[in-house]
């Protein structure tokens, strides 16, 4: 599928450094994101199932040795006798299976186990990439929302002090002074929310990437969003019910309890093994009355056959509650492919909807700012009054705000409608990284 065009901005404070981009970012948080340390190690600890699965179709080699103190009283006929001696032993031995079915199928288990840990890994690297650009989304527009309140203010506190004028030089009642001063309260009030809420974006980024977020990296004033790739709905839909990771980990899973139904019915079969052992024996051997120091050295080698007949029921019960297991983990894998393809028409219809909603904006923007001029102009020669002005001001810095919402939330749809497919990777990031401004950072 071709790659979206995409939008993001955010950078990363180190002490005395330009902005950085969306690149420099997410490997920061690559490097320092717990969550992410933690699916690093869990995906090592995963590609060892197979060198353990192995082992079981492998020889295993034992060694055990004893040495025991011996203190005996025997009594015979014609009076007792004491022997104290020390007995030694070692024993070498060699086990190679030949026939157990069960550890072949934990064998094929391990490979879909490691797969699963691969899938998990790819999953944890695209929510990785949702959360910075999520992070990134929320500073960008808590600091678009803090500076169209902080716009708005000083609009209001202008008019407020146009107010005043007219009202000292009998052109305007008492009126329009409060409705002003009012208005400008209330933009105080909401530009000490929005420095609170900006603070608390940051240290949400900060906690992702390990260090003070600073100023950010705006998006190019030239950069254009684009639509989806294709452009019909259901081949994304149809690429999500195949390809999402979390499919891919339910059909793991699901594939693990197929094999586990196997493993446990193999319980029923015989085990052969060839065995083979090399050892020594020295101690006292009795004859008659007397006793003679004796080693035994020994070699033998042969097959061993074991026949399960009958374990309590165990074997059967354990076959029943694999087969309910790969139950589950069918009806998992179901719920998987729905959820993936609701989620792919969501997103998908989030960043059209959204595109919609960015040329609605640029166009509102347009007009807002024509109203406002109109307003002004009326209020000047007396058609209108001072509250239209205030509320023409208003709308300008609130459509501002929208239309950064909108282009944010149309981005992050299209982050996760290329998440949704399995799709999302550094790759994209790159992408994103190239319409960033550094240069206009704030």
């Amino acid at each position: 599928m071709n790659k979206f065009a995409l939008l993001l901005a955010t950078p990363l404070l180190v002490s005395n450094v330009l902005a950085a981009d969306l690149l420099q970012v997410y490997r920061e948080a690559i490097d320092n994101d717990a969550t992410f340390s933690a699916a690093k190690s869990t995906l090592d600890a995963g590609r060892e199932k197979t060198p353990q699965a192995r082992a079981g179709l492998l020889p295993s080699l034992t060694l055990s040795g004893n040495t025991v103190w011996n203190d005996n009283d025997i009594t015979l006929a014609s009076g007792k006798l004491n022997t104290r001696f020390n007995s030694n032993s070692y024993t070498v031995a060699l086990s190679q299976p030949l026939f157990r079915w069960q550890n072949w199928i934990a064998y094929d288990q391990s490979k879909i186990q490691v797969a699963l840990a691969e899938a998990n890994f790819t999953q944890a690297r695209q929510d990785l990439i949702l959360r910075v650009a999520q992070a990134y989304f929320d500073v960008i527009y808590a600091g678009e929302n803090l500076k169209a309140l902080q716009a708005n203010k000083a609009a209001i506190s202008q008019q407020l002090a146009s107010a005043k004028k007219n009202f000292e030089v009998g052109t305007a009642t008492i009126t329009d002074t409060h409705e002003a001063q009012s208005r400008f309260d209330l933009a105080t009030a909401q530009e000490i929310g929005a420095e609170s809420d900006l603070e608390i974006k940051r240290r949400a980024l900060q906690a992702i990437v390990g260090k003070e977020p600073g100023a950010l990296a705006p998006p190019r004033k030239e950069a254009i969003l684009s639509p989806p790739q294709p452009a019909e709905m259901n081949k994304w839909v149809a690429a999500a019910e195949k390809d999402s990771i979390t499919v891919q980990v339910q059909q793991a899973n699901a594939d693990i309890a197929t094999r586990e139904v196997d493993r446990q019915r193999a319980g029923h079969y015989p085990t052969v093994d060839l065995v083979a052992n090399v050892g020594e024996n020295n101690g006292l051997s009795a004859g008659g009355i007397s006793f003679t120091r004796i080693t035994t050295e020994f070699q033998n080698i042969g097959v061993q056959v074991n026949v399960p007949l009958f374990q309590g029921g165990q074997v059967v019960s354990r076959q029943r509650e694999a087969s309910a297991n790969r139950a589950t983990a069918e009806a998992n894998l179901e719920g998987a492919k729905r959820n993936s393809a609701l989620a792919a028409r969501q997103y998908y219809l989030g960043v059209v909807n959204g595109l919609a909603q960015v040329n609605a904006f640029k166009a509102a923007m347009v007009s807002s700012q024509s109203a406002l001029e109109s307003n002004k102009l009326g209020y000047e020669v007396g058609v209108r009054i001072n509250i239209d002005v205030l509320n023409a001001e208003n709308q300008v810095y609130v459509t501002r705000r929208d239309f950064a919402k909108a282009v944010l939330d149309t981005l992050m749809a299209q982050f996760r409608l290329k998440a949704a497919v399995g799709a999302l990777g550094e790759a994209d990031v790159e992408a994103v990284n190239a319409l960033l401004d550094p240069s206009r950072a704030e």
